[in-house]
């Protein structure tokens, strides 16, 4: 006699928490619903859908051959599924995990469904709550201190190992030449996949497992060939490697099919057998315990609102090279924009210094950027994107997460990349027909807002800098020749 559903959203697959950790066979219905609205509702990237549905039909799968009672429901949308699963089984509770977005909460909550706690974070929503409202600023540092004690990892006591709690001044190499890079793992299509492929009439890439089994091999090839290597490159972008020797693990995280705890717990246990450095096990930390339980907290702690802030009143439409690579002259932008076009990612460094450097520096609609974040991206939900985009990337939020906005020109992506050399763009020029759109704009964009930033004592030496220029009307009439060709898509 089945006593309650059990409803599981795509993004909650671990069968170690949420409503699954106290899954009873003998009383339970566990209900997958894939909703035609999750397909169709807007232009996701198709490799992100894939993922998804062929990963939660595998632990659908998985869990019905464990013997529990299990229903996979197509159908219009996740209210419609859960009728059709609430018609079979009765007027029983239907149990979910909180949902991870404003949006679900509300749907689920309106049509009666009780709320289990979200433990798929290592931070309850109400701990980082009582943090956050005990803040005058939210410095995601104080917070990761903070985290890293609470957790007892890596540190003595209340200090940390090796002496600092930070090594990122030691991780900003830029991309070496001639770099032997390891291999990375690819995944072999079952009947699932296929059976999925075939619905959503896509070609999948092999970057990316959707079984449990395949992203713990995910993991081991992580911590085996690239956490070594992983610090110290981890700001770069180099033009022969698309991943580096990024650990490729935030989908899975994402989903459920790994947990924070034993992503940190096996870099560690790398770390303490002398097979990776403390700065590149500590970057790593800084990311799981720290960076992402930050965003995850700071989504809930600032309300559904937040996501519509733009406070630099930024109204260009979104530019039409993030939707079509060949839409752009720029080396850089076309290479990244193709390899989300090709696998629904790339690493954190050209998401922020590249893709929404530009739509900052060019003053794209912070709302449209975020809704192509979240369509294109295979790691992308709401939570994630919400409070990067609109704090981190696009500066909308006016200084809440951030303290300054991400702007830069040419040189840093000549710094830190590999996309330079072939480009017709010389990064060292703002004026001319060679310039970089990058550096112009970067200038161009200082002075748009220097009634904003102008007293942002961390932005000094910028403003500086504008004042400094003596071709300055010379920048504002190239600047205004690169939107209009970006806005043309022949820039």
């Amino acid at each position: 006699m089945i006593e309650r559903i059990l409803y599981v959203p795509f993004d909650h697959l671990d069968r170690r928490k949420g409503v699954l950790k106290d899954a009873k066979r003998e009383t339970d219905a566990i209900v997958f619903v894939e909703s035609a609205r999750m397909l169709t509702g807007r232009p996701w990237h198709p490799e992100r859908l894939f993922f998804l549905v062929s990963s939660a039909r595998h632990v659908a799968r998985d869990l019905e051959a464990d013997g529990f009672t299990v229903r996979y429901i197509q159908a219009p949308t996740t209210i419609d599924g859960l009728k059709v699963a609430r018609d079979e089984f009765g007027d029983v509770p239907i149990v979910c995990a909180e949902p991870s977005s404003y949006r679900q909460t509300q749907q689920l909550a309106d049509f009666g469904v009780e709320f289990v706690p979200n433990d798929f974070f290592l931070t309850p929503r109400a701990l980082f709550a009582d943090w956050a409202g005990s803040q005058k600023s939210f410095v995601m540092e104080n917070f990761y201190r903070a985290q890293r004690i609470r957790l007892a990892l890596l540190v003595d006591g209340n200090q940390p190992e090796g002496g600092r709690w930070n090594f990122d001044h030691d991780n900003r190499q830029p991309p070496p030449k001639e770099y032997d890079w390891p291999p990375y793992l690819e995944h072999d299509r079952d009947d699932i996949d296929r059976e999925v492929a075939a619905q959503l009439g896509h070609t999948p890439t092999n970057t990316w497992a959707t079984t449990r089994a395949g992203a713990l091999r995910q993991l081991e090839t992580f911590v085996a060939n690239h956490l070594a290597g992983f610090g110290p490159l981890e700001d770069a972008m180099a033009a022969d490697n698309w991943a580096l020797h990024h650990s490729l693990l935030s989908p899975y995280l994402n989903n459920g099919l790994l947990s924070p705890e034993e992503c940190v717990r096996a870099v560690v246990i790398a770390y303490r057998a002398g097979n990776a450095p403390i700065e590149s096990v500590e970057a790593f930390v800084r990311q799981v315990v720290g960076w992402r339980e930050y965003i995850n907290g700071m989504y809930w702690f600032l309300g559904e609102e937040y996501r519509d802030l733009n406070a630099l009143d930024a109204a260009r439409p979104l530019l039409p090279l993030f939707d079509d690579s060949s839409k752009t002259e720029m080396n850089c932008v076309r290479t990244i924009v193709s390899d989300v076009e090709k696998r629904a990612w790339v690493h954190h460094i050209p998401r922020l210094m590249v893709l929404s450097n530009l739509a900052l520096v060019t003053g794209v609609n912070p709302q449209e950027f975020l809704d192509w974040m979240r369509e294109k991206f295979i790691d992308a939900a709401d939570w994630v994107m919400v409070p990067n985009i609109i704090g981190m990337a696009t500066h909308a939020d006016g200084g809440v997460l951030m303290t300054k906005p991400y702007a830069a020109g040419g040189s840093y992506i000549k710094r830190m990349g590999q996309y330079c050399k072939g480009c017709r763009f010389d990064p060292a020029k703002r004026t001319g027909e060679d310039a970089c759109p990058f550096t112009t704009l970067y200038w161009d964009f200082l002075d748009r807002h220097q009634d904003t930033f102008a007293k942002n004592h961390r932005m000094a030496q910028q403003f500086a800098g504008l004042k400094r220029l003596s071709d300055l009307d010379e920048v504002r009439e190239r600047a205004s020749q690169v939107l209009a060709g970006l806005s043309d898509g022949v820039v």
